[in-house]
């Protein structure tokens, strides 16, 4: 036989996009078009439905950045059509290649019924099947002008990404706007062929099958008369029942498909345009939901759920019916879908913590999986939290993404620093914005790397990023490839109904160990640092004001901030959102995020304020208040009373012109460039200082990457480095004692004060950058005298290990990773730690000794200045914290990471102010201190090991104690858990390496 596919192929790609497609809405008529575009922010439907419109046509321009319109669509049904399908089709101006990313809409009946929303791929309503002639058809339309911020040049800088400087240009035109009557058979027939057509591709070409299908496909083409293909669409259709009724292979492999949007709570939008999003893809999913019974929706973050129920109370309703029939479902657990590397551990706990009660409070379902397919990494801290939350599977797809190494496994246990280790999937799919197009099926099986063990995946399915969801047209792929020859399997199913199948079939699989680093997106860690800045300070905050309003609530009766705290928590936490907090957002939400986290602080200094002066009393005795998890100027732990002041500094002048700095335990040396060319530590006789090399060097880098601005950068930014050497001013500071250093560079201007707290072995380098940069990178440098293979960095509730070497393309790859709020170095007797109040993005290099050995330098990551998507990032003045700590233990990183992220407190009282709780051993670290959440009055404690090593410790309240019990993190008793015993308020624990525990105290 001839080889006539490429033919065949051909035609059917011709016949499909002219004649077949075309033929879905075979007749139409225009409908009446008004408008009426809101002056300002959104309105409340109520007024956008009464308001006064005019006549508007196809094909005029509309909507200014940002706005919205409300369209009135009107018409009356052709007699002609009676007892036939009939659709409204609204084409705002769509670019189906982008949706999610465009304008977008929701339609509403005459009295606010939310009907669906409109998107590129999804531009139809349903009117009547049948329909009556003559019927009366009146919908409106809120239409949102969203900018296309991300073009077909992507990264390109623009403006738009602001209301305050995206202009008023319309944005779009109208496009088309009509009755149609759809048909059904048509519609059903370009399924069929794009499946058909879809698979075939995907086959060997000397496959028998894909012949089969070509075959049929040839016959169905020459069934159909181009000029009537209504007329033969069923005819076409009968020539391909023999292959789509061809049953799949007993080894296919078996994909479970969820309904999925993955939304980004802010990206390229604001907070409050995801508000919309999510209701527009609510309202789609339910009405899909009634169209198609076997169908399965799963939406994540609590957050966008209360977002509907707050703001589309219609919407709601029709939620809360779909998840009582079980086929609309919470997933995920979380508040949001959030970064998982700079959240800090409480941070990270509250997001399960707020997320999961919130689906336990609203439907009763309790989530098991951790759901973060977008998220630029995972911490190696996260799955005691996944555990410790009631949780225990992880679903992400995102580090398919990583650019040097390709990850060995798709299902796998992913352990974390404690040891614990939670069953994990990676769809192969390589997506969280399935179609079910035949080359993602195909790329599914071909991918899968656990072949032989398994034989399920999972495939997210529907338009995510900007929302939408699953459209008809997946659906109908999916059924025609629930069990297909030449396929595999495509089943609806929950998340949990997956991993259940998963885990049965797999029960032992690969282990992976530490951190899940993402090979991409590694800028994340530094750009948008007043976001960066904000998050750790709001989350310091938020631990002193529950400190301090739990000890004043059980002292002196003061009314706990329940409400409050509870509000600020799920503020923080949504700006925790993978593209907030990451800095890869538009500049409306960081310019926004900058001033909640201003509103933040305030509020949460007020509530400080007002339970440190309950517990402190009237009085003039001068009070520090500790609230640190470390004894610090004589105050213990989470109490006050008078600081202990040991030592004092002193500054000399050098001959060079330079300075000394000395406080009895540190020496120093800062040279005429302001740069620290010693520091020794007096009581071991140790350099810290590499021989030859300079510390507190500022270094400018060119940082243009290839692609993804905010997000990325690429090793090659470290072949060009500019030492900022040159200095204005080296001054004493005001006080005598602390050196201040001036220097300007391009536009820009630094301004450092170094300084040695008495008593205190630690060099604080402040320093304020008022930046105007454009694409360059700011790193501050600390080339240490230490020969070490490994470092470790703070995580939650621990540590843990990266080389320092290269060994590996998997040890290159991490060429810029997270730490909190230290790193560690360590040879096996002296050891240095660098801290800071804020910054996360770090290197660690290794450098050879003019003498032999091996030196090694840590460089934290100050600014960015990235153009898009925001062209103005981190233009203006930053203020940063950080400190060299020579002869540190990893226990003096732990105990000096938290003083520089907690400053002392001071006010005068009637006198000291014990601790709720005290721990005897520096070891276990108390995180948080805080009533119940229910209200009890029951006081929650909790504390992990940060050492890295099995510790036993007693752990003392300060009032009396009726029982204790040991809690997940939702403060639920833990049924195989015994309780600790009590004896005279002290309970005794043993924890293991980084184990996390929280208590649950009554109060007697």
């Amino acid at each position: 036989m001839h080889d006539d596919r490429t033919l065949v192929e051909a035609r059917l790609r011709r016949v499909l996009d002219e004649r077949i497609r075309p033929a879905v809405y075979p007749e139409s008529v225009p409908l009446d078009v008004a408008v009426w575009h809101a002056p300002g922010e959104p309105v409340p439907v109520a007024e956008g439905l009464a308001a006064d419109v005019e006549p508007v046509t196809v094909g005029s321009r509309w909507g200014a950045p940002w706005g919205t319109s409300w369209f009135r669509v009107t018409g009356t049904v052709p007699e002609a059509w009676a007892g036939r399908t009939v659709e409204a089709v609204l084409d705002l101006g769509f670019d189906e290649n982008m949706p999610g990313f465009q304008c977008e809409g929701l339609v509403y009946r005459p009295d606010g019924t939310p009907v669906k929303g409109l998107n590129p791929r999804n531009q139809w309503v349903r009117i009547g099947a049948p329909v009556q002639g003559g019927e009366e058809v009146r919908l409106h339309v809120e239409a949102a002008s969203n900018p296309v911020v991300m073009d077909y040049r992507p990264f390109t800088p623009t403006p738009l990404g602001d209301l305050e400087t995206a202009g008023s240009d319309p944005q779009y035109t109208l496009t088309r706007m009509d009755l149609a009557v759809l048909d059904e058979t048509v519609w059903h027939l370009v399924t069929d062929l794009e499946v058909l057509g879809e698979l075939m591709a995907e086959l060997p070409v000397d496959s028998p099958r894909r012949w089969e299908i070509l075959r049929a496909v040839e016959r169905a083409l020459d069934a159909v008369d181009l000029q009537d293909v209504g007329g033969t669409a069923e005819r076409a259709r009968s020539r391909l029942t023999d292959v789509l009724a061809a049953p799949a292979v007993p080894s296919a492999h078996r994909i479970s498909a969820v309904g999925h949007a993955h939304i980004d709570s802010a990206w390229l939008w604001p907070l409050r345009e995801t508000v919309r999003k999510v209701a527009r893809t609510a309202a789609n999913m339910t009405a899909l939901l009634d169209d198609e019974p076997d169908f399965v929706f799963a939406m994540s973050q609590a957050q966008q759920w209360a977002w509907v129920k707050e703001h589309r109370p219609e919407v709601w309703a029709r939620v809360k019916k779909a998840v009582a029939e079980g086929r609309f479902v919470p997933a995920g657990g979380m508040w949001v879908e959030s970064d998982t590397n700079m959240p800090g551990s409480e941070a990270m706990a509250r997001q399960f913590v707020h997320g999961k009660r919130f689906f336990l409070d609203e439907f009763g379902v309790e989530n098991d999986e951790a759901w973060l397919p977008d998220t630029f990494g995972f911490a190696a801290g996260l799955p005691q939290i996944i555990k410790a939350a009631g949780s225990r599977y992880l679903l992400t797809q995102k580090i398919s993404w990583s650019r040097t190494n390709r990850f060995p496994h798709h299902t796998f246990r992913w352990e974390g620093i404690d040891g614990t280790r939670i069953f994990t999937h990676f769809p192969p799919v390589d997506t969280y914005n399935c179609s079910m197009r035949g080359a993602e099926i195909a790329h599914a099986v071909r991918n899968f790397k656990d072949k032989g063990a398994a034989r399920h995946s999972l495939a997210p399915t529907g338009w995510g990023d900007g929302g939408g969801g699953t459209t008809r047209e997946m659906v109908a792929k999916a059924a025609r490839l629930r069990d297909l020859e030449g396929s595999a399997t495509v089943t609806w199913e929950t998340p949990s109904a997956f991993f259940a199948k998963a885990e049965a079939e797999n029960p032992e699989p690969p282990v992976w160990v530490g951190e899940l680093y993402l090979e991409l997106h590694r800028a994340t860690l530094t750009s948008q640092a007043g976001t960066k800045q904000g998050n750790r300070r709001s989350e310091h905050l938020l631990r002193e004001a529950e400190l301090w309003a739990a000890t004043a609530a059980v002292r002196t009766g003061f009314p706990y901030p329940y409400a409050d705290l509870d509000r600020i928590w799920k503020t923080v936490l949504l700006h925790q959102f993978h593209d907030i907090l990451p800095g890869s957002s538009i500049a409306w939400v960081h310019r926004e995020a900058r001033a909640t986290y201003a509103r933040v602080a305030d509020e949460l200094g007020g509530i400080i304020d007002a339970a440190q002066r309950a517990l402190a009393g009237e009085g003039s005795v001068p009070l520090l208040f500790n609230a640190a998890p470390h004894t610090r100027s004589g105050v213990p732990a989470g109490g006050a009373r008078p600081a202990e002041v040991s030592g004092r500094t002193t500054r000399t002048e050098r001959p060079d012109g330079g300075h000394v700095l000395d406080n009895g335990l540190l020496r120093v040396g800062v040279d005429a460039r302001g740069l620290v060319d010693s520091a020794l530590d007096l009581a071991a006789g140790r350099e810290t200082i590499a021989p030859g090399r300079t510390g507190n060097l500022l270094q400018l880098h060119q940082d243009l990457p290839n692609m993804w601005d905010a997000w990325d950068v690429d090793e090659f930014y470290r072949n060009t480095v500019t030492d900022l050497t040159d200095a204005d001013e080296v001054t004493p500071g005001d006080d005598g004692v602390t050196v201040r250093i001036v220097r300007t560079f391009g536009a820009s201007r630094v301004t450092q004060v170094l300084s040695l707290p008495p008593g205190e072995k630690r060099l604080v380098v402040d320093t304020e950058v008022d930046w105007h940069e454009t694409e360059k990178f700011l790193k501050l440098a600390f080339p240490l005298d230490l020969h070490t293979d490994r470092y470790a960095s703070e995580t939650q509730f621990g540590h843990f290990f990266r080389p320092t070497h290269t060994n590996t393309s998997w040890e290159a790859a991490k060429f810029e990773a997270c730490n909190h709020r230290f790193v560690h170095l360590q040879e096996p007797d002296w050891g240095v730690a660098v801290v800071n109040d804020g910054t996360y993005g770090h290197d660690v290099t290794r450098a050879v000794r003019g003498d032999g050995g091996t030196t090694t330098t840590v460089r934290v990551s100050l600014l960015r200045a990235p153009r898009f998507p925001d062209p103005e990032t981190d233009q203006g003045v930053h203020r940063f914290r950080h400190a060299l700590v020579p002869g540190a233990s990893i226990g003096d990183a732990v105990r000096e990471g938290w003083r520089v992220n907690l400053p002392e407190r001071r006010l005068h009282g009637a006198g000291e102010v014990a601790p709720l709780v005290t721990v005897d051993r520096d070891s276990v670290v108390v995180t948080a201190v805080k009533l119940a959440d229910d209200g009890s009055g029951d006081v929650v404690v909790r504390f992990h090991e940060a050492h890295g090593a099995r510790a036993r410790a007693t752990l003392t309240a300060g009032f009396p104690v009726a029982g204790v019990e040991v809690t997940d993190l939702l403060e639920r008793p833990l049924a195989d858990t015994a309780p600790p015993a009590v004896d005279d308020g002290r309970i005794t624990v043993r924890l293991r390496p980084f184990e996390l525990t929280t208590l649950r105290l009554k109060r007697a």
